[in-house]
C-alpha cells in the first residue's frame, strides 16, 4: 500500500508520502477513530514501531494504557490519532 496524506497537528501542516506498514498503520488509526488500535487486536504487526515512526514524521498519536484480564492479565497500550488527516491519494488496499 502507498498513500499521500495531508496531516495537520496544531498549526503545523505537512504532506506525507507513506508506504507499507506505515501507510497501513495510519489507515488503521483513521478507521479506529476514538476507539484506537492495540496490539491485542492486531498481534502480528509491530504496531508500536509503526506508531513511533509516524510520530517521528510529525503525526500526533496519543497512548493510553488499559488493563486486561485473561490468562495473562496486565496492561496494553491503546493508540489514538490526534492529527487531522486527509488522504489525498492511495494505491493498494487499506
Amino acid at each position: 500500500m502507498k498513500l499521500t496524506a495531508r496531516i495537520e497537528t496544531g498549526e503545523i501542516r505537512q504532506t506525507l508520502h507513506l508506504q507499507g506498514r506505515q501507510a497501513w498503520a495510519l489507515m488503521e488509526l483513521l478507521k479506529a477513530g476514538e476507539t484506537g488500535i492495540t496490539s491485542r487486536q492486531n498481534p502480528a504487526p509491530r504496531i508500536s514501531a509503526y506508531v513511533h515512526s509516524l510520530r517521528r514524521k510529525g503525526v500526533s498519536i496519543d497512548t493510553d494504557w488499559e488493563k486486561h484480564g485473561g490468562k495473562y492479565p496486565g496492561e496494553h497500550s491503546v493508540y489514538r490519532l490526534r492529527s487531522a488527516v486527509k488522504i489525498q491519494w492511495m494505491e493498494g488496499r487499506a
